[in-house]
C-alpha cells in the first residue's frame, strides 16, 4: 500500500512538473499549425474602437507635429528653431542618433541571438525586426530635417554628374547617408525572408484586397522541402552577413563626434560606447512592445510569455553593466589625461545648471536596471518591466542630448559658451517622428503576421524532455 501511494504520487508530481514546464516555456506547450495560425490571424484581424482612435490620433501626429511643423520650418527658415552659436547640433541629431540605436534591437535580437541559438528569441523576433524598419524610417528623416534646405539633400548621394562635382566625403551627412540606406535596405531584406511563409499563410486564409497583396508578396509560395530548404540557407547567409553591417552603422554615428576636435568628443572609445548604448536602448524598447502587444492584442499571451520578459530583463542588465563600463571608463581617461577643458566639461556635466539631465541619465541607465533586474520576480512581472525600460529609453535619450547640445555649449573658450533651449518646432517634430514610429506599428499590427508561427513550430518540434537523476531536461534537436 505504501510502495502503491508513493508510486502514485511521483506519478502526479511528474505530472505537475510537466504541467508547470507547459505553462513556463511555450517550446513546451505546443498546438497544432493550423489553431496557431488562427490564432495570429485573428489577431490581425480584431480592431476595436480604441485602435482606430488610437491609429487617428497618431496618423494626426504626424500629419501635424512632423510635416506640418517640418513645412513651416522649410518656408520660415531655421530661425524657428532653438540652435543657435555654438549649439549648432541640437535636438534633432539628439534623436537621430536615438532612432538609429533603437533600430540595433532587430538586428540584435533576431540575427545575433539566432547564430547563439538562443531558444527564447523565436515568437519575438518580428515585432524586433519591425522595429529596426520603423526606426530607421523615422531616423532617416532628420538627416533631411536638420539639412533646412532640404531640396539640396541630393548632395548628400555619392553620384557622378555632368559637372564633375561631388558631395563632400569629409561630410558626416555623407556617412550617415550611406549608413542609413545599407542598413535599411538589408534589415528589410532580413525582415522580409522569414515573413515569406507566414505571408503565403495569411494568403491562404484572406479574402479580397487582402488576399491579392499576400499573394503578390508571398512570392508563390508553396513550402516545398526545396523552397525550405534556400529559405533557411538565404536566412542564415544574411544573420550572419547583418551583424557586422550593424556594428559598423552605429560606429560610422559615433564618428560624426569622434573624428572632430570637439572637446569632449574626440574619443577613440565612442565606437564601442555609441554601440552598447544601441543595443541597451534597443532592447529596452522591444519590451515595451511586447508588453504593449501583449496586453492590446488577442492571443497573444499565448506567445509572448512570462519567459521572454525575463530572459530580455537579463539582457537589459548585462548592456546596462556594460554601459556603465564604457561611460565611467570614457570618464576616467579624460580625467587623468589632464587636460583641463575636458576636466571644465565634465564638472559642468555633473554640477552645472543642466546636472539634473547628467543624473537622470546615471540614475535610468544604471541604478535602476542594476536594484531591479537582478530579482526574477520583477523581470517576469510585464508591467514591472515595461516602467523600466521606458526609464533607460528616458535615460539613454537624456545620454545623448548630454553628449550633443550640452557638450556642444560648453567648449574652450568662454566667449563660445551658450545654452540651448528648445523650441516648439524643435520639440513637435520630434514628437511628430514618434507619432510615425507608433502609426506605422499600429498598422503593421494589423496587416503583418507579428509572430513567425513556422519558427515557433520549428522550436517547438525541436524541444523535448528527458529524465535526469530524479529531474527532467530540455534537449534540443538540431532540423535541418
Amino acid at each position: 500500500m505504501a510502495a502503491e501511494t508513493k508510486t502514485l504520487s511521483a506519478t502526479h508530481s511528474a505530472s505537475q512538473e510537466g504541467e508547470d514546464l507547459r505553462q513556463e516555456h511555450l517550446m513546451h506547450d505546443p498546438k497544432p499549425r493550423e489553431e496557431m495560425n488562427g490564432m495570429v490571424m485573428e489577431a490581425m484581424q480584431t480592431t476595436s474602437k480604441k485602435y482606430w482612435i488610437a491609429l487617428a490620433i497618431f496618423g494626426l501626429g504626424v500629419l501635424i507635429l512632423l510635416f506640418g511643423f517640418w513645412g513651416n520650418q522649410i518656408i520660415t527658415g531655421m530661425g524657428v528653431t532653438g540652435k543657435r552659436r555654438p549649439v549648432f547640433w541640437a535636438l534633432y541629431i539628439t534623436t537621430f542618433v536615438f532612432w538609429i540605436g533603437i533600430s540595433h534591437a532587430g538586428t540584435f535580437v533576431s540575427a545575433i541571438l539566432r547564430v547563439f541559438k538562443a531558444e527564447f528569441r523565436r515568437p519575438f523576433t518580428r515585432a524586433a525586426e519591425l522595429m529596426t524598419t520603423f526606426g530607421l524610417a523615422a531616423g532617416a528623416l532628420f538627416p533631411l530635417i536638420h539639412l533646412g534646405r532640404v531640396w539640396t539633400f541630393y548632395w548628400m548621394i555619392p553620384y557622378p554628374n555632368a559637372r564633375w562635382l561631388w558631395p563632400n566625403f569629409r561630410s558626416p551627412l555623407v556617412w550617415d547617408f550611406l549608413a542609413i540606406t545599407t542598413y535599411l535596405l538589408s534589415s528589410t531584406i532580413y525582415l522580409y525572408l522569414p515573413l515569406i511563409p507566414d505571408l503565403a499563410m495569411a494568403r491562404d486564409r484572406s479574402t479580397g484586397w487582402r488576399h491579392s497583396i499576400y499573394k503578390l508578396l508571398a512570392l508563390n509560395w508553396r513550402g516545398t522541402e526545396a523552397e525550405w530548404h534556400r529559405l533557411r540557407k538565404a536566412i542564415n547567409i544574411f544573420a550572419f552577413a547583418i551583424i557586422p553591417v550593424m556594428f559598423s552603422v552605429h560606429t560610422i554615428v559615433s564618428w560624426d563626434f569622434a573624428v572632430s576636435q570637439t572637446v569632449g568628443w574626440h574619443s577613440t572609445i565612442f565606437g564601442p560606447y555609441f554601440i552598447i548604448g544601441a543595443i541597451l536602448s534597443g532592447v529596452s524598447a522591444v519590451v515595451m512592445i511586447l508588453f504593449i502587444i501583449q496586453s492590446t492584442m488577442k492571443n497573444m499571451k499565448y506567445f509572448i510569455r512570462l519567459e521572454v520578459f525575463d530572459s530580455l530583463g537579463k539582457l537589459v542588465l548585462i548592456f546596462s553593466m556594460a554601459w556603465a563600463y564604457f561611460f565611467f571608463n570614457e570618464y576616467l581617461l579624460h580625467w587623468y589625461g589632464g587636460y583641463q577643458a575636458v576636466r571644465d566639461l565634465l564638472t559642468f556635466h555633473a554640477q552645472g545648471p543642466t546636472a539634473w539631465v547628467w543624473y537622470t541619465m546615471l540614475i535610468c541607465n544604471v541604478a535602476i536596471p542594476w536594484l531591479t533586474l537582478w530579482n526574477r520576480k520583477i523581470r517576469r512581472t510585464p508591467l514591472a518591466m515595461f516602467i523600466i525600460t521606458t526609464l533607460v529609453n528616458v535615460g539613454m535619450f537624456a545620454e545623448r542630448y548630454t553628449i550633443i547640445p550640452l557638450t556642444l555649449g560648453e567648449q574652450r573658450f568662454p566667449f563660445d559658451w551658450g545654452a540651448y533651449s528648445p523650441r516648439l518646432t524643435d520639440i513637435s517634430i520630434v514628437i511628430g517622428t514618434f507619432c510615425l514610429f507608433i502609426f506605422l506599428y499600429l498598422l503593421a499590427s494589423r496587416l503583418i503576421p507579428l509572430i513567425p508561427v513556422w519558427e515557433v513550430q520549428e522550436g517547438q518540434m525541436a524541444h523535448s524532455t528527458r529524465k535526469l537523476g530524479k529531474g527532467k531536461v530540455t534537449s534540443v534537436a538540431e532540423l535541418e
